[in-house]
């Protein structure tokens, strides 16, 4: 079953064709990463996604529900989590995950946001203000953030860009983990191609607005007779 169905996306912005015709699927239980190069329009798209823009042309389909038409039961199974998006600084960290988990209606949101506290092992920072800690741990706060509601969609942009390679090595099995046992769908942008090769099911490399290659890693470093990813993004970015 598809959880997320793009077709034919486009988004103008004046006389800039951010996107031009972009269609995608994440499946059940997968996990799909969009990569490109800076420019290449993977914001708008996943602005697209997550219904914080509207799309010139094509659609967005979640669960098998128009965006356009079912918004807020779509939006409520899905979550997401960013590097670049702040939290608020001057709450402590269980202040924080207590008011999302009662924004999100959860039933027992004490015990919610206990079980995510022990899983991301932010213990020794629930009380501590979001704005003191580092920003390895604020990406903790913001992906247990993102997994309160048990979303079915996991969007992620750029989910461990500002941690160190131990942390961000764990936090991708957790993940994964997460994926297999709740069969929760993701979509995943990074810049760390060894990340993306060790998490994503699949691949689509934006380049100019539009997908130039989809595949399996293998199966795109293949097509472009390269030895791993990163060689195939280099080759995309460089046209």
């Amino acid at each position: 079953m598809a959880i997320l169905r793009a077709s034919h996306l486009v988004k103008r912005f004046g006389p800039v064709t951010a996107v031009r015709d972009v269609s995608l699927t994440v499946g059940e239980g997968e996990i799909v990463g969009l990569l490109g190069p800076n420019g290449a329009g993977k914001s708008t798209t996943l602005h697209m996604l997550l219904g914080l823009i509207t799309p010139d042309a094509g659609s967005v389909e979640l669960f098998g529900m128009e965006l356009a038409r079912h918004r807020t039961e779509a939006l409520s199974r899905l979550n997401f989590a960013a590097s670049y998006v702040d939290l608020p600084g001057v709450l402590r960290v269980g202040e924080v995950l207590d008011a999302f988990a009662r924004l999100y209606a959860l039933r027992r949101p004490r015990e919610r946001v206990a079980e995510l506290v022990e899983l991301f092992e932010l213990g020794p920072f629930v009380k501590r203000r979001v704005m003191a800690l580092s920003s390895g741990q604020r990406t903790r706060v913001q992906l247990a953030k993102a997994l309160l509601n048990a979303p079915r969609l996991l969007v992620l942009d750029e989910p461990t860009a500002n941690l160190d390679p131990d942390a961000g090595d764990r936090i991708r099995g957790l993940l994964t983990r997460v994926a297999a046992e709740n069969g929760s769908a993701m979509l995943i942008t990074s810049h760390n191609m060894r990340e993306v090769e060790r998490m994503c099911d699949r691949v689509h490399f934006l380049s100019g607005g539009v997908i130039v290659a989809a595949g399996s890693a293998a199966e795109l470093a293949g097509h472009y007779g390269a030895e791993d990813l990163e060689e195939v993004f280099l080759k995309v970015a460089r046209g």
